[in-house]
């Protein structure tokens, strides 16, 4: 085990957030590049900080190896697939980039993301096509990487890449930047056939430079020459946001079936940029007496509405437009016409209860949207913690759960 803290404080000046944060949760390193394992991409997403001190294990070609064989193939993939691998996998920067868009996107840009992988309309993709997942993440990172001692970034580049880049960058032509702003962007906007082919032409040489990951093995097999079908990464990829959820919600449920509904706002309020948590925290246990509970249901159908915020917000912003708030009913339907998502009636008023501030029983724009919109980065930047206040009943419940 090799402990690399005066290495770590000092490449950290040369590093982005999102740089950062995967190398303070990172915790193997193979021939110089660092990988999380499944175990260290589920604390990323759940957890303010590591619960371990930053220490990166050193593996050996053999370990790697073993590690590899034990990776299951995707048609046995479940919900449970991050927690059964545990410490037995490795997840390279950029995979850690693209699991991270998965947790946020959804269901209809499945099929987007399937086609932007899919350059040859297969209905089919193979290893060749999903590495060029590594050089538009990677050639997306050159435009955000600050500027200072080249050896420095150089050593940067081979911590999270593998190999060392050059800084030229197909993805910018003379007095023109194609680069959006979100990984997500990237993959839907850059993704022409001639921006493929180009990058195309170089994942020969990127898949021999580079060793392979968990990700890589479970999609394409131990060999790479398997092929990944629409319907099992479509599964994947929801299995990996309910394993997420699940994790979530049972870190607050206690066993029991549902969460309370100041646990659900503890859960809402941690991924946003909101100061005074405690007056919205407040404002609910005024206006919601009687715990009721959270269903694990109605849990992850509220985040596949987020998901979807995108659309809602052009019906939020209609009302907006005619200077109207909206009341639950009118919530509700503008969810399910812009989603196709039905939330709970109590799901709906516990929300209202949470962030309608001036306790008219109406939501504005600034309200919801304004806030909701914070919690889409998840993953992307800092946590803020939130201190936790116990109800009464929670006490109890949890007390007799206990026993």
């Amino acid at each position: 085990v090799t402990e690399n803290r005066s290495d770590l404080e000092d490449l950290h000046l040369y590093a982005t957030p999102r740089e950062q944060r995967f190398r303070r949760f990172a915790s193997l390193e193979f021939e110089g590049q660092l990988y999380m394992t499944p175990y260290d991409f589920i604390q990323a997403v759940t957890n303010d900080e590591p619960t371990r001190a930053k220490k990166w294990r050193s593996l050996s070609k053999q370990e790697l190896n073993q590690i590899l064989m034990e990776t299951p193939p995707v048609w046995k993939g479940s919900s449970k697939l991050f927690r059964n691998l545990n410490e037995r996998g490795v997840i390279s920067y950029t995979e850690y980039l693209f699991l991270l868009c998965i947790l946020t996107k959804p269901h209809a840009g499945f099929r987007i993301a399937f086609n932007m992988f899919d350059t040859d309309g297969n209905e089919m993709v193979d290893k060749k096509e999903f590495l060029v997942l590594q050089e538009i993440f990677r050639k997306k990172n050159e435009k955000r990487e600050r500027k200072g001692d080249e050896e420095k970034r150089a050593l940067l580049r081979l911590q999270l890449y593998g190999y060392h880049t050059p800084t030229n960058s197909v993805l910018k032509t003379e007095g023109e930047d194609l680069v959006p702003r979100s990984y997500w962007d990237t993959l839907r906007r850059s993704t022409s056939q001639a921006l493929f082919s180009d990058l195309a032409e170089r994942t020969d040489d990127i898949a021999s430079s580079l060793s392979d990951t968990t990700l890589l093995v479970h999609f394409f097999g131990k060999k790479g020459k398997a092929e990944l079908n629409f319907e099992d990464f479509y599964r994947f990829m929801d299995n990996l946001q309910t394993e997420v959820l699940e994790i979530e919600f049972l870190s607050y449920s206690n066993g029991m079936n549902t969460i309370s509904e100041e646990d659900f706002a503890h859960i809402l309020l941690r991924y946003t940029n909101v100061e005074n948590t405690s007056s919205y925290l407040e404002n609910m246990r005024c206006r919601i007496p009687e715990e009721k509970g959270i269903t694990f249901d109605e849990f992850r159908s509220f985040f596949q509405f987020l998901n979807n915020l995108e659309d809602f917000t052009i019906a939020m912003q209609m009302y907006n437009f005619a200077s109207r708030s909206i009341g639950q009913d009118e919530f509700k339907r503008a969810v399910y016409v812009a989603t196709g998502v039905k939330l709970s009636p109590h799901l709906v008023n516990t929300v209202f209860k949470i962030f309608d501030v001036d306790r008219d029983d109406q939501l504005s724009y600034k309200e919801f949207i304004g806030i909701m919109k914070d919690r889409l980065n998840r993953g992307f930047r800092g946590y803020k913690p939130i201190q936790r206040y116990t109800t009464f009943k929670s006490c109890v419940r949890k007390e007799l759960y206990s026993r």
